[in-house]
């Protein structure tokens, strides 16, 4: 690219750069050619300095607004196609919203919205318009039951580490993920793209995981993230062969040694690492050695503008790259009065090393003890004929709840050997956890949920 001063993410958009697409199971879109068109109806114009929703189904067409709508748009809110519709009005009123850009216009009809833009494919031809106003970016929390917090980005917080890491070497990568790009962990991997002068691949909604990942060997994906329970799945599906990235990362849920190992002898030739993040902290920090956990001298460094520090067992992070804000009339702190989040990701140090143990919100009560269902449940992914499982508490009419551990084998019944199997577990759990935490019944079962977020969805027996 060549300088000059880049005022949103559409200024990234630089024509020279050949080649560069953005791609679903569907359609074909030219980078290139999309800094001189819209997807946006030729409306832009009437969305500058409103607060928009960007309520698009399409992920594709969301992608491309968001570069339309930045530095044009005094806010937007990126609304995930999984939200449940109760909550919209609550959040349309906390955001202040005023416009609403969509592909489904006519439900929108009748939501008082006074201006409703359709974004939609083809595209059109038209002017740029000047940019230059600082675009707040709203996204929403997940992993919540109630409404969803609002969490308030401005474009160079979401790109921070992004730019500390710099450009990626060799040819121009293309880009995938397992996320959908209106969470965080999508919409950075997006950002990578736009930013880097690469392609991307998006997924697309109940798109089966062989089918997602021939698309990504049809297109040469070079780079992909997903949750660890995203790459389970791929996993267990048997699509890996053939496909051959050479970098590979996980983020949104603890990744234990298991799916660690089973990445690296499924992609040999990849990077294969794991990165630590949040909608509300930022991008905290990445892991490169192949372990999980992360070394203990991260914790009170400054790197790339990135503290951390743990206090009550809790990691906390302070840096230029985390939310500003929570977003609404009761949004409380979101740091604390010396500015770092707690993420409530419960850590342990062992050695030399710090371990993700569990969320604080996740603990579930043994006969009066908390424990962490993911401990549990990194014990017995460590056998090798186990692919995924999942800890979670039953009730007890002796102890008041018992520990169930739900489990994916690697091969089906594996010719048999279940009790085998079992007593396996069992005698690992019994040499690695308190007596309390060891499972008292284990279960295979062919399928585990995963949330549309692109983790493993945990609800009590």
């Amino acid at each position: 690219m060549s300088p000059r001063e880049i005022f949103a993410l559409r200024d990234y958009l630089d024509p020279d750069l050949k080649g560069r697409t953005l791609s679903d199971a569907r359609q074909v879109v030219s980078l290139t050619e999309f800094a001189g068109e819209t997807c946006l109806d030729g409306r832009l114009g009437e969305l500058s300095g409103r607060s928009v929703l960007l309520a698009v189904a399409d992920q594709l067409v969301s992608g491309l607004a968001i570069m339309e709508l930045d530095g044009v748009a005094r806010r937007m809110l990126l609304c995930p196609p999984d939200l449940a519709a109760d909550h919209l009005s609550s959040l349309i009123a906390d955001a202040e919203i005023d416009a609403v850009v969509t592909d489904g216009p006519t439900q929108w009809a009748a939501s008082g919205i006074k201006l409703i833009v359709t974004a939609q494919t083809p595209l059109r031809t038209a002017a740029r318009l000047q940019t230059g106003r600082a675009t707040e970016w709203l996204m929403l929390t997940s992993g919540t039951s109630g409404v969803p917090k609002i969490v308030g980005h401005t474009l160079e917080a979401l790109t921070g580490a992004i730019v500390a890491d710099g450009p990626v070497r060799g040819a121009s990568p293309v880009w995938a993920t397992f996320y959908d790009i209106r969470r965080y962990g999508g919409l950075q991997i997006f950002l990578r793209a736009i930013i880097g002068g690469g392609s991307m691949v998006l997924s697309e909604p109940g798109e089966p995981v062989a089918d997602y990942v021939a698309r990504l060997r049809g297109k040469a994906v070079t780079h992909i993230s997903g949750t660890p329970s995203h790459w389970r799945k791929l996993l267990m599906s048997g699509a890996a062969s053939g496909f051959a990235p050479r970098y590979v990362r996980l983020s949104g849920e603890i990744a234990d040694q298991a799916v660690l190992d089973g990445l690296t002898r499924a992609f040999p030739a990849a990077s294969v690492g794991h990165a630590y993040a949040s909608t509300e902290a930022g991008v905290g920090f990445a892991v490169n050695d192949g372990l999980e956990g992360f070394p203990a001298e991260m914790i009170g460094t400054n790197r790339d503008g990135v503290e951390m520090k743990v206090e009550d067992g809790s990691l906390r992070i302070r840096s230029t790259r985390t939310a500003h804000a929570y977003i609404g009339q009761k949004a409380a702190a979101l740091t604390d009065a010396d500015g770092f989040v707690d993420t409530g990701d419960m850590v342990e140090r062992r050695g030399d090393r710090y371990h993700f143990i569990g969320r604080r919100g996740g603990i579930i009560n043994i006969g009066g003890l908390k424990v962490h269902p993911e401990e549990i449940e990194a014990v017995i992914n460590r056998h090798p004929d186990v692919r995924m499982s999942r800890a979670k508490s039953r009730r007890s009419p002796i102890t008041g709840a018992i520990v169930v551990a739900d489990v994916i084998l690697a091969d089906g019944d594996s010719a048999g050997r279940s009790d085998e199997i079992r007593k396996a577990i069992l005698a690992d759990c019994k040499a690695s956890l308190a007596s309390h935490k060891v499972p008292a019944v284990i279960r295979f079962v062919p399928s585990l949920d995963v949330t549309a977020a692109g983790k493993l969805a945990r609800t009590d027996a």
